[in-house]
């Protein structure tokens, strides 16, 4: 080890970089520079790590680096080597080379078991680095292969060997260096890293000249020895990612922020694709040519365009990326028609004719129609990817089109022929038969691709291999169906995993197709023929076209076509819940649902523990195997149902016991560290350690309550002898063990209390020598009368609860002690004895005492110090009185539900857990911005507008932790509740921060891990001695609380101060030997990071001096940022930094400073955030975790067991993602907060359950997955990045995952807390976020190659798991408007009367069928199912039910409505313009009233006018209609639109806090005006001004495309309907059905719009200074109003009802007319009309606020809706007492 010895920080040359600030050289983990002085550190005393050092320590004999300054052979490593000879950054280097040794250090550990016997520890084994560097470059290898290129990769199995590793195999070196070279090109390719196949490109040139130069060879060129294409200072940086990181900086700039068409510039994924060409070796060669179209700017002749994909906006893409869902649909729809139309009552006897046979074969036409359609959408989207380089695209673009129309047009001659003949010869002839014959050889060619796509799907190996394969001859054969792309090749599952999803969905598919005939097709045929059959029907207004009943059947049917296409969703929604209920019953979830139930199995519990957490020696020999499956089956079998000698009970003097004890009992420890339990519960729940010798387990109080009192009264009871007492006492084991215990306590507490050596110890000695004998030989019922049992029971009572006092009465102990010695000694025996024989068996005094009295003079009562006496003794109390069940400890439901999901948990199957040293390593990952870090002093008293702060209404919803964080500080020193906030107060914020979403709760939580581990590595080494050892040492500390907390020894909390009992003195941390902070480093690093810190700590914000309290207080802490440095040349540089907090310098020092490319966010900005910081993390495994999430300490224990998951196989491969459950702990807060919670569990437990496992489609939807890190950093990193497209990030890297090969996994053992948003407007923002996010998903490759390269049943679970919910939430929404406008469409023209008239009966069959569908919709009710059966499953059904009935009444429905508005709104809005973007919803408590105008912002568009057109629709429907003059009628037709009217009108103010106060009220309509009337300006806001809001709201249609633009134009004209049908009712027409009638109409809407410009121009012009001529202006439009009106009355029919009609025609006219000149705004903004377009758009907002106003006023004034809505808004915090209505009011009682 003389290299190490040699180590010095750096060596010159070895890269260079920016000068460090004058800061001592810190290590990261592993002091690697400076082995000298850190030669004790913990890291260091594995030889694993020494090996792993030592091995990359020979590069002396390599040749001198080129251009390297005072090149230091002997003391340089490969890493310096390298450094210098490519030009990295020296603390790239120093970055990269720990993140090898941890690698290497881990995998051979991880081998130990596995490697030669012989071999040393501190020599690196050559299959380790081998198998790393195998890893690493796997994906560059497959991507060589790909492009027929030979990878420069070159290890020889045998050569050189290097000091000690020359006996142990071939020479590892090469492949360290290959290793350690892709590392450093990782490690400093900045934003690259998201495109792995440019890194391989980099690699494969790099890996080519690292080979030259070692081996020395000579330039044919030069003559002289071969040097790197890319070398000197900061060469890679400069030569290499520089002019990739500008190129793609140019196309971003040029997108314009995302906002431009996304075909329009290159994102991340198109420069990766360009790698995926073999040109691309041609095009950009080594070194990169600058001067190539690869680097061309936007604008610029010669630049390349998009590559391999072009995103394109349309709701085509819905069709075009699942083309074989819609072709089912479409074949099937068209089937079940021709078979329904002919009439019988079951399809099969139809199908029995030969003319419905071959109607129903005319099919292939439709499909070969659906390939023409495809093959135009392919040609319409992708057309700008050909290029003369790509001319084979175009030609099968062309070639497509061509076939798929020949295919249309032959089935359609033949098809027509077969007809022909038919008819010809009257029968289905011969001649008809054959011709039959060949329609069908046709349709047997046709779908030849099919049957072998069905032939491979059932042999899924074979298409795997083909896939794979990189034959030139199958490139021939696949080229037609697909393009080639370097992902999306193998995806087919094994065959067990094909069998199970394909069973789901043909069984729903069944049912679904069944359902669909039944009850939606059939049904609607006999009206639709008769319909078909009725004619001359009379029309209320002019008809521009004959034959309008077909209309009228057109209208019936559209939304029937639109359930039927979106119904799957429902059907999966049902199968997916009983699957995942079926799955997770099979899971043994919901074993142990309660504490009461815990406490029936805590035994088994106990040994589940030592099972799960414990590792066994025998682990390594044949893990994985049979042997081991058959293992631990049997031993989980004997877990779950007491099985065996080893889980029945655990006796006291095993050591297992002790071990469980000392897990448990740190468990609860940390709960009272959190606060959610008592003093008094830990003593309750923690298992103590025997210390009185004890015979049993002490199991916790909680278990024993009871149970000796139950004993007692058994035993005066029942006449037995001494088996059958005994017999029944053990029939439960808590019973038996409280006996024993409390005997063994009562003996050792007398002789602790009574002097050694005295007369009265000896009687005391003897008494229980004699109990022991006459319970030895079963005498004891014979000699003793235990009728007294409850006597000697009460007397002990009374001596403990005066030795509990603080003031010790001698005298009445003494008495007691005397009253105990008369009743157990004279009375207790049934066999009287004299004083002589009391005094022979030395029970009595041999000579009388002085006073006569018995332990007066021998009494010693311990000091109060003595803390584990005085513990004991109250345990004893406890045990002695206990009466009641105990069923509430602990009391907090938090600490309930932990406890119980923990224990329940442990009962699952989960791997085995292997030593700390042998489990894989991991990283954790935080990306935070500017968020809460720890609620300052103003945040926690600023008060609202109610007079509430986030302090107060913590303490209200918190209750039971508050009184416990007060309870430990008054523990801690505070001497009354008013000194919290001067000695308490960081104690103070901390405990207000861990519950709320801040980042100190996520430190908090994701520090468990090292705690954990820590624990566990001293567990795993630990001996027997040192845990008995240990334990006994544990015990002199005593409990964590005070000693005179419960019991009545110092009246309250007047005692003296005592000293503090902390964390650190009583508990496992105690017994630590040192080693343990080395292997929880080796294996645990956890990084936020934290892009802004470095200019959080120029500003001096106290959020930067908050994450350095984090670093202070937590060790394994680092911190990442970009630093933002401007140099003396003016320029900006940036750098990835890390930092620490240093414990012995006690000052924050900087680790590595590596310096990027330029600025870091390229694309969105969380996934950049993570990916600078991605090159801190190690290990093999990274959990991603959000900055609004928790961890507990017990779930911590079980991440070595989720870490083993990646061993095991799912289904055909081992996992490369790993989905972790989360629990949602927002659900407290406020109804609103629970039905989030409830909608987010049942998706994250059952749902994803379900997609894992069998449906094989489960991504990545957010953390806190845990990523195979080598795997992913390899293949684009944790998540994608470009702007917009991938603004839903974290599912892009499940997206990639799939298509690249990869397997997702989902395993319920192991828990994380996550936040969710708690406010309406917070989760409506948050869902605008996900929707968008959605839409942009429907665009993008990676749905694209899911919907194309998965099979067909995996591409239904891809498309109605992702995209497809939205997209047919959309419909649902999409069909209550077609229902409602098709509806006012035939009750305006006169088409239903005529229907009614002719064919009463008729109509209502059809009424009948459509209400058919309108339950179908209420079947949405379904979606719920999820949620009952996943509450059913774990915490009982009942509960579930009355959970649900529950927020049944809390409005949970009209949430979910008004949540489908914003999922429906959004996705398609993004669809057809864009607009996607983040959308920072804040995580703080909602008690805050929102005004009126900040609701009208945010749901003006996506509700407001969507629900006032409905509303309007009903209306006049109402007033029109023959069929809704019966109201039963009605209300069962228009029930569900009027739900979704009043649900988006309402829902934002019932779910607002004081939302019905009628003060509010009042102010909330003044500040709406204000807002409305602002004038707009420069500097104005959008929440400031109306006008800049109504601006900011039309972006999207600047963004927007013709198509889009065109589209929308469309869609307003459905305003212009309203008067069309409306004026022709009017009394004024007097039933003319002239065509005058409408144009007329127009030319009072003309007129409408003159008066107001010549109010408009009068005010503007008079209005200040000749305010006279204004009025006069007024006046005479006035007058001439009402001449005009007196002029319709006498000489027309007109009425004054006509006046409310036309407002029906004429308003929704005037917001066509808006909406379609803010879609042409280029056209008319320069113009004087878009003046006029904005004053009447500003009257239109005005109409709709006080539209919207008008029923929360109504509600405000009238009396006792204030409080019912308080009431549901916060209906779970009254159910746990907590006053609400006195937080609205701001009564603030009993705050601090």
């Amino acid at each position: 080890m003389s290299v190490l010895r040699n180590r010095r920080p750096s060596v010159a040359g070895a890269g260079s970089g920016p000068v460090d600030p004058p800061v001592q050289a810190s290590y990261n983990i592993i002091p690697i520079q400076n082995v000298l002085m850190h030669g004790e550190h913990p890291s260091l005393r594995f030889p694993e790590v020494r090996a792993a050092v030592e091995a990359l320590a020979h590069a002396a004999d390599l040749p001198p680096p080129p251009f390297a300054r005072a090149w230091e052979s002997h003391r340089a490593d490969l890493f310096d080597w390298l450094g210098a000879t490519f030009g990295f950054q020296r603390h790239n280097v120093r970055n990269q080379r720990e993140h090898l040794v941890l690698l290497l250090a881990n995998a051979q550990l991880r081998a130990g078991g596995t490697l030669p016997t012989d071999h040393p520890a501190d020599v690196l084994h050559y299959s380790v680095p081998r198998a790393i560097r195998k890893k690493l470059l796997k994906n560059y290898t497959s991507w060589c292969a790909y492009l027929g290129q030979r990878p420069h990769v070159y290890v020889p199995t045998a050569g050189r060997r290097t000091g000690a590793a020359a006996s142990v195999g071939p020479d590892i070196r090469r492949d360290l260096m290959y290793a350690a070279l892709y590392l450093l090109i990782w490690g400093e390719a900045a934003n690259l890293r998201f495109m792995p196949e440019c890194l391989c490109y980099i690699f494969h040139y790099m890996a080519l000249d690292l080979s030259h130069v070692i081996d020395r060879s000579i330039d044919v060129e030069t003559g002289r020895p071969a040097i790197p294409a890319v070398c000197g200072e900061e060469a890679f940086l400069n030569s290499v990612v520089t002019p990739i990181y500008n190129a793609l900086k140019g196309e971003v700039e040029a997108s314009r922020n995302g906002t431009k068409p996304h075909s329009a510039w290159r994102n991340y994924d198109d420069v990766n694709e360009y790698f995926w060409s073999r040109r691309v070796f041609k095009r950009l060669r080594w070194p990169l040519d600058p001067s190539r179209g690869f680097f061309v700017p936007p604008g610029k002749p010669g630049r390349v365009g998009k590559t391999g994909f072009v995103e394109q906006r349309s709701f085509w893409n819905v069709y075009r990326s699942f083309d074989r869902l819609w072709v089912m649909l479409i074949l099937f729809f068209q089937a079940a028609m021709i078979v329904a139309w002919d009439g019988r009552s079951v399809p099969w006897d139809s199908l029995s004719y030969r003319d419905i046979q071959i109607r129903v074969l005319s099919v292939f036409i439709t499909w070969g129609g659906l390939r023409f359609l495809q093959a135009l959408l392919d040609a319409g989207t992708q057309y700008s990817l050909v290029s003369r380089e790509t001319t084979f695209i175009a030609v099968r673009m062309v070639l497509k089109a061509i076939v798929a129309a020949g295919w249309t047009i032959t089935f359609s001659v033949l098809y027509a022929r077969m007809w022909d003949q038919r008819w010809r010869d009257r029968r289905w002839s011969f001649a008809a038969n054959t011709r039959v014959l060949n329609y069908l050889e046709a349709a047997a060619v046709f779908v030849i691709p099919q049957v072998l796509a069905l032939v491979l799907f059932i042999i899924p190996w074979i298409r795997n291999f083909l896939e794979k394969t990189n034959w030139r001859i199958l490139y021939l054969l696949t080229w037609w169906f697909q393009t080639r792309t370097f992902v999306g090749r193998g995806l087919r599952e094994g065959l067990i995993d094909n069998i199970k999803y394909s069973i789901f969905w043909i069984c729903l598919l069944l049912a679904k197709f069944s359902f669909s005939y039944f009850l939606q097709i059939k049904p609607m045929v006999a009206p639709t023929k008769t319909i078909f059959s009725l004619h001359n029907i009379s029309h209320n207004w002019f008809e521009f076209m004959p034959h309008t009943e077909r209309l009228a059947v057109i209208i019936l049917w559209i939304p029937v076509i639109l359930i039927y296409l979106m119904d799957i969703q429902i059907w999966y929604a049902i199968f997916s819940s009983l699957t995942g209920a079926l799955i997770g019953l099979f899971s043994h979830l919901g074993e142990i649902r309660s504490v009461e139930q815990l406490r029936l199995r805590f035994q088994f519990f106990a040994s589940a523990m030592q099972f799960n957490l414990m590792p066994e020696e025998h682990l390594d020999k044949f893990r994985g195997g049979i042997r081991s499956r058959l293992y631990d089956a049997i031993h989980r079998l004997k877990l779950r149902y007491g099985f065996g000698r080893p889980y029945r009970k655990i006796e006291a003097n095993e050591v297992e016991a002790k071990r469980f004890a000392l897990i448990w009992n740190e468990i609860i420890q940390t709960f009272r560290e959190e606060d959610i339990v008592s003093d008094k519960e830990v003593e309750l729940l923690e298992l103590p350690p025997v210390v009185w010798k004890i015979r049993v387990v002490r199991w916790p109080c909680l278990l024993l309550n009871n149970e000796l009192l139950l004993a007692l009264s058994q035993a005066t009871e029942l006449v037995a002898d001494d088996k059958t007492h005994w017999n029944r006492i053990c029939n439960i084991e808590y019973r038996r063990c409280a006996v024993i215990e409390a005997y063994d306590s009562i003996r050792q507490l007398l002789l602790e209390i009574i002097e050694e050596r005295t007369v009265e110890h000896i009687i005391v000695n003897q008494l229980f020598l004699a109990f022991d004998n006459a319970m030895e030989y079963g005498k004891f019922a014979e000699e003793y009368r235990l009728t007294l049992l409850p006597q000697i029971h009460s007397s002990v009572i009374t001596l403990v609860e005066l030795l509990l006092k603080e003031n010790k009465d001698q005298t009445k102990i003494v008495n007691t002690l005397q009253t105990l010695y008369v009743l157990v000694v004279h009375d207790f025996p049934k066999n009287k004895k004299d004083i002589e024989q009391l005094r022979l068996e030395g029970l009595a005094p041999s000579r009388p005492t002085e006073s006569g009295l018995l332990f007066e003079d021998a009494l010693k009562c311990p000091s109060e110090n003595d803390v584990s006496f005085y513990k004991q003794v109250r345990r004893l109390h406890t045990i002695l009185t206990s009466r009641d069940s105990m069923n509430n400890v602990p009391k907090n439901p938090e600490a309930r539900r932990r406890i119980t999901f923990f224990s329940n948990s442990l009962f699952m199957n989960m791997p085995r857990a292997p030593p700390v040293e042998k489990m894989v390593a991991f990283s954790v990952l935080t990306p935070y911005y500017n968020e809460d870090v720890l609620y300052s002093k103003d945040q926690l008293r600023r008060e609202n507008e109610d007079g509430i702060s986030i302090l107060f209404y913590l303490q209200k919803i918190y209750e039971d932790d508050w009184a416990n964080f007060l309870e430990r500080m008054r523990r801690e020193g505070m001497v009354n509740d008013d000194g919290i906030w001067a000695g308490k107060f960081q104690e103070l914020r901390l405990w207000a921060s861990y519950r709320g979403q801040t980042l100190a709760r996520t430190v908090r939580g994701m520090m468990y891990y090292y705690s954990a581990l820590k624990m566990l590595a001293f567990l795993d080494k630990a001996s027997e001695i040192d845990i008995t050892e240990g334990t006994k040492h544990l015990a002199t500390f005593g409990s964590i609380r005070h000693e005179n907390d419960v019991y009545p020894r110092n009246n309250g909390f007047q005692q003296r101060p005592q000293r503090r009992l902390n964390r650190g003195a009583s508990t496992v941390s105690q017994l630590f030997k040192g080693e343990e902070d080395g292997a929880a480093l080796m294996k645990y690093t956890y990084v936020v990071t934290c892009q802004i810190y470095g200019n959080q700590k120029m500003a001096k914000d106290q959020r930067a001096e908050d994450i350095l309290t984090l670093m202070k207080k937590n060790v394994a802490l680092r911190v990442a940022y970009v630093d933002e440095v401007r140099h003396e040349m003016g320029d900006m540089q940036y750098y990835s930094v890390l930092v620490k907090f240093d414990q012995d310098l006690q000052k924050e020092v900087e680790i590595y400073r590596i310096r990027l490319p330029g600025p870091l966010k390229l694309g969105e900005g969380k996934p950049e955030n993570q990916n600078h910081a991605i090159i801190f993390t190690r290990g093999d495994a990274v959990q991603t975790i959000d900055m609004n999430q928790d961890n507990y300490f017990e779930e911590a224990l079980k991440m070595r067991n989720l870490l083993e998951q990646y061993n095991y196989y799912h289904g055909s491969q081992k996992p490369t993602l790993l989905g972790v459950r989360e629990h949602v702990f927002t659900g407290s807060v406020s109804s609103l907060a629970w039905f989030m919670s409830a909608q987010e569990t049942s998706f994250v437990t059952l749902g994803q359950r379900v997609l894992a496992n069998p449906l094989k489609v489960r991504m990545h939807y957010g953390h806190p997955d845990v990523f195979d890190r080598l795997w992913f950093l390899t293949r684009g990193g944790l998540s994608k990045a470009s702007r917009v497209i991938n603004i839903s990030e974290d599912i892009f890297a499940g997206f990639n995952c799939t298509l690249r090969g990869g397997n997702v996994s989902h395993h319920e053992y192991i828990q994380v807390g996550k936040g969710r948003d708690v406010g309406l407007n917070q989760i409506s923002m948050f869902e605008a976020k996900v929707s968008s996010g959605n839409g942009e998903q429907t665009l993008s490759r990676d749905i694209y190659r899911l919907g194309h390269r998965v099979d067909f049943f995996r591409m239904l679970s891809v498309f109605y798991t992702t995209i497809g919910f939205y997209f047919n939430t959309m419909l649902v929404v999409l069909t209550v408007y077609t229902f409602a406008w098709g509806r006012l469409y035939l009750a305006l023209s006169g088409l239903e009367a005529g229907i009614q008239g002719s064919a009463n009966v008729t109509n209502n069959k059809a009424l009948g069928a459509v209400l058919n569908q309108q339950f179908v919709i209420q079947l949405g009710f379904f979606t719920a199912l999820p949620m009952i059966l996943e509450n059913s499953l774990e915490r009982g059904f009942l509960p579930a039910v009355w959970e649900f009935f529950t927020m049944q009444m809390n409005f949970s429905s009209v949430f979910y409505t008004f949540s489908m508005g914003t999922k429906s709104h959004y996705y398609g809005r993004t669809i057809l313009h864009g607009g996607a973007k983040y959308r920072a919803t804040g995580r703080g408590f909602v008690v805050q009233h929102k005004s009126f105008a900040e609701n009208y912002r945010l749901y003006a568009r996506s509700h407001f006018i969507k629900a006032i057109e409905l509303g309007i629709i009903l209306t006049v429907y109402a007033f029109h209609s023959v069929i809704a003059r019966n109201t039963l009628v009605y209300i069962i037709m228009m029930l569900s639109s009027w739900i979704l009217v009043v649900s988006w009108i309402m829902a934002p103010f019932a779910f607002n806090p004081s939302g019905f106060d009628w003060l509010k009220t009042v102010y909330d309509f003044d500040d709406f005006m204000n807002w409305i009337w602002y004038p707009g300006g420069i500097f104005s806001k959008a929440e400031h001004s109306w006008e800049v809001w109504w601006y900011e709201e039309q972006d999207h249609l600047r963004t927007t495309g013709l198509w889009g633009k065109i589209l929308e134009i469309l869609l307003d004209l459905r305003y212009f309907f309203f008067q069309y049908g409306v004026v022709y009712q009017l009394k004024i027409a007097d039933g003319s059905r002239s065509i005058a009638v409408y144009l007329l109409s127009w030319i009072c809407v003309a007129v409408i719009f003159g008066v107001f410009v010549l109010m408009s121009y009068a005010r503007d012009k008079y209005s200040a200074k000749q305010h006279l001529h204004y009025r006069l202006v007024q006046c005479a439009v006035i007058i001439l109003a009402a001449l005009v009106l007196i002029l319709f009355f006498e000489f027309t029919e007109f009425q004054i009802i006509d006046i409310f009609t036309g407002l029906l025609a004429f308003i929704p006219t005037g917001w066509g007319l808006i909406s379609i000149a803010q879609v042409i705004r280029p056209f008319i903004e320069s113009t004087v009309v878009w003046a006029s377009v904005i004053s009447v758009a500003r009257l239109y907002e005005i109409l709709l606020g006080v539209i919207v106003m008008a029923p929360v006023a109504l509600l405000s004034w009238l009396p006792g809706f204030q409080e019912m809505q308080t009431r549901v808004l916060f209906n779970e915090g009254f159910s746990r007492g907590l006053q609400i209505s006195r937080i609205l009011a701001g009564k603030k009682t009993n705050a601090v």
